[in-house]
């Protein structure tokens, strides 16, 4: 199971990636990140995408529809996954799902001309789901 580096670094060779980086988005630390940051500054970036996940996975309106916000363990944040897009480049931003109570997204910065947004989104789960933290 891989840990932090090895998961950004599988992260980075996905086509079209720009940087990665392991988020807590309650203190808004970078666990770890590889590549360029977004803005060129890294602990910028992981503060403002960790507001913007903070805001997501308090939002009452984006929770599922059966209203189980803790997914069926109930560690489970009530979102997935955010795509943000701009006009030169993709931000995922992936929750994952521990067997604590996990405050931690993978946040990938992809290029929009050479990346494959579904690739990405499909990789970024595998890995978020394999993230061994600790």
């Amino acid at each position: 199971m891989p840990g932090i580096d090895e998961s950004l670094l599988e992260a980075m060779r996905l086509p079209g990636a720009r940087g990665a980086a392991v988020v807590d988005w309650i203190s808004g630390l970078a666990l770890g990140a590889v590549g360029d940051a977004p803005g060129g500054d890294l602990e910028a970036a992981a503060a403002e995408t960790a507001e913007l996940a903070r805001l997501a996975t308090e939002s009452g309106v984006l929770a599922p529809a059966g209203g189980d916000a803790g997914g069926a363990s109930g560690k489970e944040p009530p979102v997935q996954d955010l795509i943000i897009t701009n006009s030169d480049s993709y931000h995922l931003l992936r929750f994952v799902t521990t067997t604590f109570d996990s405050t931690v997204f993978l946040h990938l910065w992809l290029d929009r001309h050479e990346g494959n947004l579904a690739l990405a989104r499909i990789r970024l789960a595998e890995m978020a789901d394999r993230l061994v933290l600790g």
